[in-house]
Order: C-alpha cells, then sequence, then structure tokens
C-alpha cells in the first residue's frame, strides 16, 4: 500500500532506475556485440 503512493506521486522514482537498467544492459550488449565482431575469426572474410 505504501509503494502505490510512490507510484504515483514520484514517477521519477519508478522511471529513473528502470531507464538507467535499461541502458546499462544496451551498453553491455554493444559492447559485447563489437568484441565479437572484433575477436571471431569467422566472420572475416579476407
Amino acid at each position: 500500500t505504501n509503494a502505490t503512493q510512490y507510484f504515483f506521486r514520484g514517477g521519477h522514482l519508478v522511471v529513473t532506475p528502470g531507464f538507467l537498467i535499461f541502458m546499462t544492459v544496451l551498453c553491455l550488449y554493444l559492447v559485447g556485440d563489437g568484441l565479437r565482431d572484433a575477436l571471431d575469426p569467422r566472420l572475416k572474410t579476407h
């Protein structure tokens, strides 16, 4: 019951952590994808 009052009165308390988690996962995905592209010998077509 106490959580609902924070959810409606302080939306930023819910949105900010969710956005930061999303950005962290996105950055880790992009770094991993870049490492795979750089280090996977099967992707090189030379």
